[in-house]
C-alpha cells in the first residue's frame, strides 16, 4: 500500500492532483504515528502495540476490500466522493496502525532478542530478510492488484492475521528486560524453552555464589597482598617461606 498508494488513489479519485495531495497526507500520518510508537512503546510494551496494530491493520484491510469491491460493482470504475473518502480513511488508519506498531517494532524487537554471541550476525540476517521481503512485495503488488483487484487487500489481511497470532503465541515480552537476560526469557517460554532444552541449551537465572567460597577468595587475596609486601622488604626470607 505504501509503495503503490498514488496508483491506488488515482484509481479511486479521477484527479491526479488529489491523489498526490493525499499521498502527502499519508506521509505525514506515517511520520507522526512513528513518534507515537516512540512515546508509548516502553509504557505499554511491545506485544500490546503488536496486538493493537495488527487488529487495526487487519480491520482496515478488510474494510478497504469491502468498500472497493462493493463500490466498483455498484458504480463501476468511477466511485462517488463519499466512497473515495471512506477508502482514503481506511488507508490512513492502516498506515497509522502500521507506523506505530509493526513498522518501528520490526526493527526494535530483532535488536532486543538476539543473543550477545550472535548479535551482529542475527541483526544482519534480520535486515536482509526485511529488505528482501520489501523488494518482493514491491515487485509483485502492482501485478497482484491488477489480477486480484480488491482481493489483494484480503490476501495481505490474512498475513497480518497470521503474524499477529504468531507474535501472540511465540514472542516473549521484552519490555524492561536487559539484553543480557533475554536468553533466560526465551528459556522460560512455553515453546522456545522446549526447543532450547532439546538443543541442550540451559537457561534460567545465574547460579548464586557460595558465601564460604567468597570468604576463602577474599582471604586468599589478602594473603597474596601480605606476601608481596614482605617480599619487597626481605626477598630472601619470603623465598625461604615459599620453599
Amino acid at each position: 500500500i505504501m509503495f503503490y498508494f498514488p496508483q491506488i488513489l488515482q484509481a479511486v479519485f479521477s484527479e491526479g492532483d488529489t491523489a498526490l495531495l493525499n499521498t502527502v497526507i499519508i506521509g505525514a500520518i506515517n511520520v507522526g504515528s512513528t513518534f507515537v510508537a516512540i512515546a508509548v512503546v516502553d509504557r505499554f510494551g511491545r506485544k500490546a502495540l503488536f496486538w493493537q496494530g495488527g487488529a487495526q491493520m487487519f480491520a482496515t484491510l478488510v474494510a478497504c476490500a469491502g468498500l472497493i469491491g462493493a463500490g466498483f460493482q455498484q458504480y463501476g470504475e468511477k466511485l462517488p466522493e463519499s466512497w473515495g473518502a471512506g477508502i482514503l480513511f481506511c488507508i490512513c488508519m492502516f498506515v497509522a496502525g502500521f507506523a506505530w506498531s509493526w513498522g518501528p517494532l520490526g526493527w526494535l524487537v530483532p535488536s532486543e532478542i538476539q543473543p550477545l554471541e550472535v548479535r551482529s550476525a542475527g541483526l544482519s540476517i534480520s535486515v536482509c530478510v526485511n529488505f528482501l521481503m520489501s523488494f518482493l512485495i514491491g515487485q509483485s503488488f502492482n501485478s497482484m492488484l491488477c489480477a486480484m483487484q480488491y482481493g489483494v487487500f484480503l490476501f495481505f489481511g490474512m498475513f497480518v492475521l497470521i503474524m499477529t497470532i504468531f507474535v501472540t503465541l511465540c514472542l516473549p515480552e521484552t519490555k524492561g528486560v536487559p539484553i543480557e537476560e533475554v536468553d533466560q526469557l526465551f528459556a522460560k517460554h512455553w515453546l522456545w524453552g522446549k526447543v532450547l532444552a532439546e538443543e541442550g541449551i540451559e537457561g534460567g537465572p545465574p547460579a548464586k555464589s557460595d558465601p564460604s567460597s567468597v570468604e576463602k577468595g577474599a582471604a586468599s587475596s589478602a594473603g597474596s597482598k601480605e606476601f608481596r609486601r614482605r617480599s619487597q622488604k626481605d626477598p630472601h626470607a619470603a623465598l625461604g617461606e615459599t620453599l
